[in-house]
């Protein structure tokens, strides 16, 4: 990688988030002489974005960090189509209410890391749906089309993957590069836009958009994308055991985000450091060098960093004490996720089995049966031996609760009512 002069191509550059640019020349100038505006696209596919989106959220958060414009695209109208890049198979087609619902949630989690406005540094949030649904599509053929390779479209890697598969790729899919090409000649014309930005898959899909806009607009456009990240044992960041790590909180506890982030394995501490906190360079390189237990203590510092750049200082705090608490002093901490439980069940007896299922700790009785084998499940902290064993009034705490436990690091009050 170059020596860059731009305060955001190097961050980005020391901090792991460069994959590709399409003119690292060009793009580092550009950004030396004027405030740039760049933009990554979202397609309103869930109620919230997860762990999986944060990559390119940090990259939108330094953009303006750096003093330049971040458009956050959501795809009201390319949602209703769906991404082919690198699926085994077309997405199900949303309809216009479940997309409106879905861009609403999105919306809370970008306001966390960018600072909306009218400012020239100031986020914007755009729907391609305000161009997109209004377009005639013979004039948009005549005007867009034409500008496109049927044959240089067949050799971009997501593409040829599906083929390679013999997997059919419909033609609405088809029609979804075009599309986004077509974003970035619209942004160009109506904020400035001269970047985009997003993951290594959406390469030829950018590189689309640069061609369309010089041959409509005549303008220099200019692509960045970011590796696309594994964990160190190759799991799909974003996932966690229990299903998406998600950026809602209605969706999922801070301190569950927070424990997301605490169980990262030691391998990934430097590089998660890196990419999804804004520590400074030298602070994450000293916490680099941590080793054996002491490499725990890194991984809280991450698990807080990271917890409050989204839900603020306050609760990543509060999530990183609840913690502290709950495996340090074995103590019952308030702050642990909480199930409401009909009063009256408590009364006449709830299953073990059926207890940790509805505590969300495990998804089958099967799973709960394999963890009492392995004392793996415990009751108010005493271990159960007996997969048939009843939790019943007896059990619940004089603070009003019943804790469920799946290993030392996942914990669930059960609250009658």
């Amino acid at each position: 990688m170059p020596e860059f002069k731009s305060d955001f191509l190097r961050i980005l550059s020391e901090r792991g988030f460069i994959h590709q640019i399409s003119d690292e020349t060009g793009l580092d100038e550009l950004l030396l002489r004027e405030t740039v505006t760049g933009y990554i696209g979202y397609d309103p596919t869930a109620a919230s974005l997860h762990v999986g989106h944060l990559t390119q959220i940090m990259m939108l958060y330094w953009l303006q960090q750096t003093g330049h414009r971040p458009i956050a695209l959501m795809g009201g109208g390319t949602g209703m189509i769906g991404d082919p890049s690198f699926k085994d198979e077309a997405r199900k087609l949303l309809t216009p209410e479940i997309i409106e619902q879905n861009l609403a949630g999105m919306k809370k989690s970008f306001s966390r890391y960018l600072e909306f406005g009218e400012g020239p540094a100031d986020a914007v949030m755009v729907n391609n749906a305000d161009w997109l649904l209004d377009l005639n599509y013979v004039t948009f053929l005549r005007d867009v089309g034409r500008h496109f390779s049927v044959n240089r479209m067949l050799s971009f890697e997501s593409v040829k993957l599906r083929l390679d598969r013999e997997q059919s790729l419909s033609f609405l899919e088809f029609n979804y590069m075009i599309l986004q090409a077509y974003d970035f000649v619209e942004l160009q014309r109506r904020y400035g836009c001269r970047l985009q930005m997003g993951g290594s898959d959406q390469w030829g899909n950018i590189v689309n958009g640069i061609d369309l806009g010089r041959r409509m607009e005549d303008a220099t456009l200019f692509a960045l994308t970011s590796p696309l990240l594994t964990t160190a044992s190759g799991a799909k960041m974003g996932k966690s055991e229990s299903g998406a790590v998600w950026l809602d909180p209605a969706m999922l506890s801070p301190y569950d985000f927070w424990q997301y982030w605490r169980n990262t394995e030691d391998a990934d501490v430097g590089r998660f450091l890196k990419l999804y906190t804004a520590l400074p360079m030298d602070e994450i390189a000293r916490l680099e060098k941590l080793e054996g237990s002491e490499v725990n203590e890194a991984k809280k510092i991450l698990a807080t960093e990271v917890t409050a750049l989204l839900h603020g200082r306050a609760a990543a705090e509060e999530a990183a004490e609840t913690a502290r608490k709950t495996f340090e002093e074995g103590a019952l901490a308030e702050s642990l996720p909480t199930v409401d439980v009909p009063r009256s069940e408590v009364e006449t007896g709830i299953g073990v089995l059926s207890a940790v299922v509805r505590a969300g700790l495990a998804a089958t009785n099967g799973e709960v049966r394999r963890a009492i084998a392995n004392n793996a499940i415990r009751v108010n902290d005493k271990p159960v031996t007996d997969d048939r064993a009843v939790i019943g009034s007896g059990d619940v705490t004089a603070e009003g609760v019943i804790k469920l436990s799946f290993g030392r690091k996942k914990h669930v009050l059960l609250r009658p009512h």
